[in-house]
């Protein structure tokens, strides 16, 4: 049975998806309990959530290496992904149809985007979908399925509930590899059915990923690099990749 403690925790598990730190005092306004409660809480036995220096963060030990932790990732080259999302969000036109992958990067496109702009959002994961319902002209599609708590998606169950009703104007892809030989890449084999999906239904495929992906290979493969209209990164890649990119005849930003 989930006593009130766990209650809390996980609360704040739901809020670390969004921000990779809570100040202490925040984190008492959001739960409505004392900051001495929640001390108390993260004090009394180990869990997923500790107090560092005032904020209220993920358990550092729960990170590995060789794993992708939604959390970890937010904190990594923000600029650099700002750069890009904002370079991707200039595409979107109004009252199209735009399709959001999982990742760090996709919500600075939607933050980039005006907020003025009507558009439907068909997202994956609770990262995205939080970044699209503050839009007030975005109409917001999540797929529904088994929540992943990890990459914070939802995998589809069922394709014919939701996403096959759609042909997005755009989609916009993240990845963790992009490699010339190997394709786009990313660490986690649950977000493939609904990338596949997204690279075989839309009308614009963009791939959008900071200049450090580059040259990198990760163990589930979304596709070739080929399979993409567009990339966007924060700079211009190497030679090599830039004329392997022209053969193929994909486009290349920065």
């Amino acid at each position: 049975m989930e006593t009130r403690r766990d209650e809390r925790i996980n609360r704040l598990i739901q809020a670390l998806k969004r921000s990779d730190k809570i100040h202490l005092k925040e984190a008492s306004a959001l739960l409505g309990v004392s900051e001495m409660t929640i001390r108390r809480d993260l004090n009394s036995e180990p869990g997923p959530v500790v107090l560092l220096g005032g904020y209220v963060v993920l358990e550092p030990r729960s990170v590995t290496a060789n794993h992708y932790l939604l959390s970890d990732q937010k904190t990594r080259r923000i600029e650099e992904k700002r750069h890009a999302a904002r370079i991707a969000a200039a595409l979107v036109r109004p009252h199209q149809t735009v399709f959001f992958d999982c990742g760090t990067t996709t919500p600075y496109i939607i933050e980039a985007l005006d907020d003025e702009l009507e558009f439907t959002g068909v997202c994956y994961s609770l990262n995205t979908f939080l970044a699209l319902q503050d839009k007030p002209g975005c109409r917001v599609i999540l797929s529904g399925g088994e929540f992943h708590s990890s990459n914070a998606i939802f995998k589809p169950i069922n394709f014919q509930e939701c996403l096959n009703n759609f042909c997005p104007d755009i989609a916009f892809f993240s990845a963790a590899g992009v490699h010339t030989r190997h394709g786009a890449t990313c660490f986690n084999l649950d977000e493939l059915p609904v990338k596949h999906w997204a690279l075989a239904m839309a009308q614009q495929r963009v791939l959008v990923v900071d200049s450090s992906k580059f040259g990198k290979v990760r163990s589930a493969c979304m596709g070739p690099l080929a399979s993409f209209d567009l990339i966007i990164s924060d700079e211009k890649p190497d030679a090599a990749f830039v004329e392997f990119a022209a053969s193929e005849n994909i486009q290349i930003e920065w």
